[in-house]
């Protein structure tokens, strides 16, 4: 099921499982006047195609007690080390997502700390630590303005 193209039905079906993934298949069919059936079919061969990959509950880390939000460059000492590198950055839980990319660095990292503190304790001790890691460059994030899933470009 690689290669399955989503329609208009689909993209409302994933637009409405954005903005709330508990949503009664029964109520979404309502919605779009389709039967609870296909509404099921559709879901199920989106998940078989890997477009949906699951569902999850959104939670403020602000609200958990995590006020520091971070992103850090990783300069690595050989392009050969990303792999062994992304590895080890799976293992530290604050790190909440890592990008391979093009432009100055290697890596860049979000992570999210209660306190300064705890965030440097990271960086040295965990990021840093990191053998093949050359050196790292660190951008506080001061506020998220902006934030939104896919749904907007469906």
């Amino acid at each position: 099921m690689e290669n399955y193209r989503i329609d208009n039905l689909d993209k409302k079906i994933l637009a409405e499982l954005l903005q709330e993934a508990k949503t009664p298949y029964a109520q979404i069919a309502k919605k779009f006047e389709v039967s609870s059936g296909t509404i099921h079919v559709r879901i199920e061969k989106m998940r078989q195609a890997g477009i949906i990959q699951g569902t999850k509950v959104k939670v403020s880390p602000k609200a958990l007690g995590f006020d520091v939000c971070c992103f850090v460059g990783i300069y690595l000492k050989s392009a050969k080390d990303y792999q062994p590198v992304a590895e080890q950055l799976s293992k530290i839980p604050e790190v909440l997502e890592a990008f391979y990319t093009t432009g100055q660095y290697s890596l860049l990292v979000k992570l999210i700390a209660p306190d300064m503190q705890r965030f440097q304790d990271v960086l040295i001790n965990k990021l840093q630590s990191i053998e093949q890691v050359r050196s790292t460059e660190t951008m506080i994030s001061l506020q998220n303005p902006i934030y939104r899933d896919i749904e907007d470009l469906l």
